[in-house]
C-alpha cells in the first residue's frame, strides 16, 4: 500500500463526501479486475482467525476505501500504477484499447479503437469477397437465362458446368506453390489431401459411398435451378435460392443436433411465407408454379448435401475441399456424361446442328459459376463466411434491375413483400450464436456511458459547494 508522506489514516467520518460520490462512481472492467485482485479478501480472513480479528478487520476494510477513493494518493485506474505495482499478462492486441481505457479516456484521452489493422483489412476482403459473389452468382444466373434462348437443354448445361469441377485441384495446387516458400510435390499434397477420406486414402470403395452421393446431389442442384430458370424470372429464382439456408437449419437441427434457436425458426417461418407469397404473386399459373417448385427443389437439395457433408464427412481444409470437389468433376465426366446422350436421342433436349451450340455462353456461364464456388469454398481464408454469405442476397436486386430493363416483370405488392421476407429471414440466419449475449452486452455499455455524462457533471459541480462549505470555518477564524 503506497502512502504519501504527509497524510496520516483517518477515520471513515472524515472522507464522508467522497464516500458519497462513490455512488456516482463508474468502475471499469480493468478496475474491477484490480479491485478483485486485492488484499482486502485475505485481510478479513486473516484478521478473523484471532481474538481481536473483528477490530482489525473494519480498520483493514477502512484503509481498503480509503486507498480506493484515492485518499492516499493511490489511483487504481492510473496504467502507471499497475505497471509498477501488479504486472500482469496483457490482453489481446484487440482488447488492450478497451483494457486500458479509463475514466479520463472519454474526454482527453486518446479515442477507444477496437477496429486493429487486421480486422479492416478482413472486412476489406470481406467486402471484396462478397461483391465477387455476388457478381458471379447474377453474372451466372443472367447468363444461363440468356443461354436457353438458342440452347433448350438445362441438363447437358449443369452437366458441362460441373464438369470444370475437375479443376478445383489443380487451381489450389497453383496458389499453393506461388504462396508457399517450399513447393511441395504434386504427389506428395495429394497424398495429404487423401487423408481425409480415410486411413486408406481414395480407394474405389470410398469413391462409391462417400463421393458419389455428392456428385449426385451437386448435380440435382444445379440442373433443378437451371430448369426453373427457364419458366420464372431470375429475380425470384434468386430470392428463393436463398431459402436454402433456412433449410440447412432445420435438417441440422433435426439431423446434427444442433443448438436450438427461436430467431432461426422465426427465420424459417419467414422463409417459407415468402415461398407462399411468391407463388400467389404471379395468380397460380403453371409455370411459375413448376418454376417455384424447382427452385425450391434446388435449395432442398443444397441443403441436404450440406448437411450430410457435415454428418458423414465432417469439416475439410482447403486442399482436401479443393480435391473433393474435383474428385465430384471426375464422377461427373466418368458417370453422368451418359445422361446428356441419352436426353439427346430421345428428343428430350434435342439440338440440331452442333454448329449452333453457343459455346461462348457455355464457357461463360461455367466461368462464372466455377468462379462463384472458388470464392465461397475458399473465400473464408481471408474474411468471415457471414460477409460471403451477404453475397447471394446482393445478387437479389443485381437480378431485380436487369430483369427491370430486359424482361417484362411486374413488381406488384406481393412480390416485392416476398422478397423482402425472405431476405430478411436470410439475414436473421446469419446471425451468430451467441447474438444476444452480444445484444446485452452492448445495451449495458450504452446504459454505463449514458450515465457517465450525468455522473461527471454532477461531480463538477457537487465539488464547489463542498469546498465553499470546508472553506467558511477557517476564513472566519
Amino acid at each position: 500500500m503506497r502512502r504519501s508522506p504527509d497524510v496520516s489514516p483517518r477515520r471513515l467520518s472524515d472522507i464522508s463526501p467522497q464516500l458519497r460520490q462513490l455512488r456516482l462512481l463508474a468502475v471499469d472492467e480493468a478496475i474491477k479486475e484490480e479491485l478483485r485482485g486485492s488484499r482486502s479478501v485475505e485481510d478479513l480472513t486473516l484478521s478473523g482467525g484471532g481474538g481481536g480479528g473483528a477490530p482489525a478487520g473494519l480498520s483493514s476494510i477502512e484503509e481498503r476505501i480509503l486507498r480506493i477513493t484515492g485518499y492516499y494518493g493511490y489511483q487504481p485506474w492510473a496504467a502507471s500504477c499497475r505497471r509498477e505495482e501488479r504486472p500482469r499478462d496483457g490482453p489481446a492486441p484487440a482488447e488492450a484499447p478497451a483494457g486500458a481505457a479509463g475514466p479520463e479516456a472519454g474526454r482527453g484521452g486518446r479515442p477507444c479503437c477496437r477496429c486493429s489493422g487486421p480486422r479492416l483489412r478482413k472486412l476489406g476482403w470481406g467486402l471484396a469477397v462478397a461483391l465477387g459473389v455476388c457478381a458471379s452468382w447474377a453474372g451466372a444466373t443472367q447468363l444461363a437465362k440468356r443461354t436457353f434462348r438458342t440452347f433448350d437443354a438445362p441438363f447437358t448445361l449443369a452437366w458441362f458446368a460441373s464438369s470444370w469441377n475437375c479443376l478445383f485441384f489443380p487451381l489450389y495446387y497453383a496458389g499453393l506453390a506461388c504462396r508457399a516458400p517450399e513447393r511441395p510435390s504434386v504427389q506428395q499434397r495429394y497424398r495429404e489431401c487423401c487423408r481425409f477420406f480415410g486411413g486408406n486414402g481414395l480407394t474405389l470403395k470410398v469413391f462409391f459411398t462417400k463421393a458419389a452421393p455428392f456428385g449426385v446431389l451437386w448435380t440435382l442442384t444445379n440442373y433443378l435451378y437451371l430448369h426453373a430458370i427457364k419458366k420464372i424470372n431470375t429475380t425470384d429464382a434468386s430470392v428463393l435460392f436463398c431459402c436454402n439456408k433456412a433449410f440447412v437449419f432445420l435438417l441440422s437441427w433435426i439431423v446434427l443436433r444442433d443448438r436450438f434457436m427461436g430467431v432461426r425458426i422465426v427465420a424459417a417461418i419467414l422463409a417459407i411465407a415468402g415461398i407462399v407469397m411468391m407463388t400467389y404473386a404471379d395468380g397460380f399459373h403453371s409455370h411459375s408454379v413448376i418454376g417455384i417448385a424447382l427452385v425450391v427443389g434446388s435449395a432442398s437439395m443444397s441443403a441436404l448435401y450440406k448437411v450430410l457433408f457435415k454428418l458423414l464427412l465432417g469439416s475439410a481444409k482447403f486442399g482436401e475441399a479443393a480435391l473433393f470437389l474435383s474428385v465430384l468433376g471426375v464422377f461427373n465426366l466418368l458417370f453422368v456424361s451418359c445422361v446428356p446422350v441419352v436426353l439427346y436421342f430421345t428428343r428430350i433436349e434435342y439440338w440440331s446442328p452442333f454448329s449452333t451450340i453457343p459455346w461462348g455462353s457455355l464457357c461463360g456461364f461455367s466461368v462464372l459459376l466455377l468462379t462463384f464456388n472458388v470464392v465461397l469454398n475458399f473465400g473464408i481464408a481471408v474474411t468471415y463466411p457471414t460477409l460471403m454469405s451477404l453475397g447471394i442476397v446482393l445478387s437479389v436486386p443485381v437480378n431485380a434491375v436487369v430483369d427491370h430493363y430486359t424482361t417484362n416483370i411486374v413488381f406488384n405488392g406481393v412480390r416485392v413483400i416476398a422478397i423482402v421476407i425472405i431476405g430478411l429471414g436470410f439475414l436473421l440466419l446469419l446471425l451468430p450464436e451467441e447474438w444476444d449475449v452480444w445484444l446485452v452486452k452492448l445495451l449495458t455499455r450504452l446504459k454505463v456511458r449514458k450515465k457517465e455524462e450525468p455522473a461527471e457533471g454532477g461531480g463538477d459541480l457537487g465539488s464547489g459547494p463542498q469546498n465553499r462549505r470546508r472553506a467558511r470555518p477557517s476564513f472566519a477564524r
